[in-house]
């Protein structure tokens, strides 16, 4: 009996080991649990922000245009993005208000770091005072200035619109010449603002490479110059001559309204499968709408008096809210 008695007080802490085995057990349980609930959302939520991109990338790779590889090649894409501008904008013109090309030269060596619009504002009192080169060739310089004001670097623009109507006056009979070499002799005005004058008062084809032109013509492929007469020289290669000046409208308007320079708009560019550079700017479609200007985003234009088939709002004149 005394054995027996021994082998029962033997037993107890035989069956509280496993006691102490399900209680450590059940203490460390929670600790394995915790981190597993922490880590979870913190891996799923990485997981998601990093496969976003990736599939926008995809889509971006998809729709990413390869620049032609041959002149002939570059020639045929060039051609059909003119062709869809066309659609695009078929009321593109030039965006200053004039009635003769008098008016035309004066709003275009105005518009040099300045916006169209500003110019517009700015041209009836002007050229309510001094409507002819005789006119303004006579004008008081600092009268001039003040109403040149709102353009931005006006003194240095009142020497210019004053030494070119002197010239017009004493050497072209009062006339604006319609020849390129004569044009660009006269003060303030180059090559951008002669082919601006030629194409849109004279009828001359002529190519104007302004920022926008330019900006397009490098996304585009059409050349890889800064230089603005290398890029006349690369896109002029292109296009025949009779599309010149229409081509220009139509590239300065698709800049200033959808392929900024900043944030292109390339999800809502109506042109963005023939495009290189295609996915440079804004993808998302409901986003790109949000960049569009003037008419393409439901805003007046630049001009105070569009022509009758532009499609937008005309501007408001200056002071106007």
């Amino acid at each position: 009996m005394a054995t027996s008695g021994a082998g029962g007080a033997k037993a107890r802490p035989v069956k509280e080991a496993p006691a102490k085995k399900a209680a450590t057990a059940k203490k460390a349980a929670p600790a394995e649990k915790a981190p597993a609930r922490k880590a979870a959302p913190a891996t799923k939520t990485a997981s998601t922000k990093k496969a976003a991109p990736a599939e926008k990338a995809a889509a971006v790779a998809v729709k990413k245009v390869k620049a032609p590889q041959t002149h002939a090649g570059l020639v045929r894409q060039a051609r059909r993005i003119n062709r869809e501008l066309a659609e695009v904008y078929p009321y593109a013109h030039p965006e200053l208000d004039f009635r003769n090309p008098f008016e035309l030269l004066i709003a275009t060596v105005l518009s040099a770091q300045t916006t169209d619009l500003r110019v517009n504002q700015t041209t009836p009192a002007l050229f309510a005072k001094y409507p002819t080169p005789e006119d303004m060739a006579v004008a008081n310089p600092e009268e001039l200035e003040e109403i040149l004001r709102p353009t931005g670097f006006f003194r240095a623009k009142a020497r210019s619109v004053l030494g070119l109507s002197i010239a017009l006056r004493d050497d072209f009979g009062g006339e604006v010449p319609g020849r390129l070499e004569d044009l660009v002799k006269l003060p303030g005005v180059g090559r951008k603002t002669a082919n601006v004058v030629l194409g849109n008062a004279f009828g001359v084809p002529g190519i104007t490479v302004d920022t926008h032109f330019g900006r397009l013509s490098r996304r585009f492929g059409w050349t890889t110059s800064e230089d603005p007469e290398q890029v006349e020289k690369d896109v002029a290669a292109l296009f025949p001559k009779s599309d010149w000046t229409m081509l220009s409208h139509r590239v300065v308007f698709h800049g200033r309204r959808i392929c900024h320079s900043r944030k292109p708009a390339c999800g809502a560019c109506p042109i963005a499968h023939l495009c290189p550079s295609n996915g440079i700017g804004e993808l998302d479609p409901d986003k790109a709408r949000k960049l569009l200007k003037y008419e393409k985003g439901g805003f007046p234009g630049q001009r105070l008096n569009p022509p009758p088939d532009y499609p937008g709002q005309p501007a408001p004149p200056l002071g106007a809210s």
